[in-house]
């Protein structure tokens, strides 16, 4: 990993009107690292990234990208990044080569430059051959390659992606990553967005995000070992929903929720946690195949900061 400071951020705050969007957000990304950010829609993800690559002004706080602030400098700011957004900021009715040809002119690459950079982009994207084929045309995971390409065609040192594999398929999501890891071993820094907990565990650091506060950074394992969420039963029943719903009624459980094809359930004593679980459901008419306890997840962890968070006297306060 390459030494120095790629982004750091202090007390990064949106407001917009009288609702807070990010609320006083800190940290600092090393050069070389991939970070990201994991929360739901509307936890605030979208609009720090925004923040930090200089298309929205902060109410408060400050910030700095590849060495420049993003208050006072943000066209150097936006000169030394590359941005994916949600959208993918493709135009469909252009060809893919129309596409990259014109990032390329927004990038001010010359002739020479753009030509052996598209080569690139085509071959990491799949897409060699097909350089007239129009964008509309193409599979969502093959677009989003293509827009990752025009993201990277100016090799900028930070890359910022917003839940770039939004509905991809699982293959896709996994050469994308692919992509990611390239991008680190050649020295480059990607902050990355996500709800999905299997990309969550594939970066370097992870902050969790909720309600526009950072609630949680680290290392993704470590944030499991640090075992918030207490113990964790795993249960295979019938009418695993409607057993959740029976849980989170029940005085005894902290939480309880789908996970995979059966139920995640935390007790709020660890002691006899299984037969305490397997008592409830029984009671209530479950058939119950199995329940065990089981290492907590990283969608558990996550889930235990966000209960912590909403139930922090604070946090109810605009």
């Amino acid at each position: 990993m390459t030494s120095g400071t790629a982004i750091d951020v202090r007390g990064l705050t949106k407001r917009f009107g009288d609702f807070i969007a990010v609320d006083t957000v800190s940290f600092n990304i090393p050069r070389g690292e991939v970070f990201g950010l994991l929360g739901p829609n509307g936890a605030g993800k979208s609009t720090t990234i925004r923040m930090l690559c200089g298309i929205l002004l902060p109410s408060a706080g400050s910030g700095t990208v590849a060495g420049h602030d993003i208050l006072d400098e943000p066209e150097a700011v936006r000169s030394r990044i590359g941005y994916m957004s949600q959208r993918f900021s493709l135009y469909l009715d252009l060809t893919i080569g129309e596409n990259l040809e014109f990032y390329g002119g927004i990038y001010s690459l010359n002739r020479a430059q753009l030509q052996e950079r598209k080569r690139w982009a085509l071959e990491m994207a799949g897409l060699q051959a097909r350089e007239q084929q129009l964008t509309e045309d193409l599979p969502a995971g093959l677009r989003q390659r293509l827009a990752l390409g025009c993201a990277l065609l100016h090799q900028p040192e930070v890359v910022f992606l917003d839940e770039p594999t939004a509905g991809a398929d699982p293959m896709s999501r996994r050469q994308f990553w692919d992509v990611i890891y390239r991008l680190r071993a050649e020295g480059a820094t990607t902050l990355v967005s996500t709800h999905y907990m299997d990309e969550a565990e594939r970066c370097d650091r992870l902050g969790f995000i909720f309600a526009g506060q950072l609630v949680a950074i680290d290392r993704p394992d470590d944030l499991k070992r640090a075992q918030r969420a207490g113990v964790i039963v795993e249960v295979a029943c019938d009418r695993p929903a409607a057993a959740v719903e029976t849980l989170e009624r029940t005085d005894g459980i902290r939480q309880a929720r789908l996970h995979g094809a059966g139920i995640h359930v935390s007790p709020a004593v660890a002691d006899g946690a299984v037969n305490a679980v397997l008592a409830i459901l029984e009671r209530h008419g479950f058939s119950v195949e199995r329940a065990e306890t089981v290492e907590p997840s990283l969608d558990d962890i996550f889930v235990s900061f966000i209960q912590e968070s909403e139930e922090r006297p604070e946090a109810a306060t605009p």
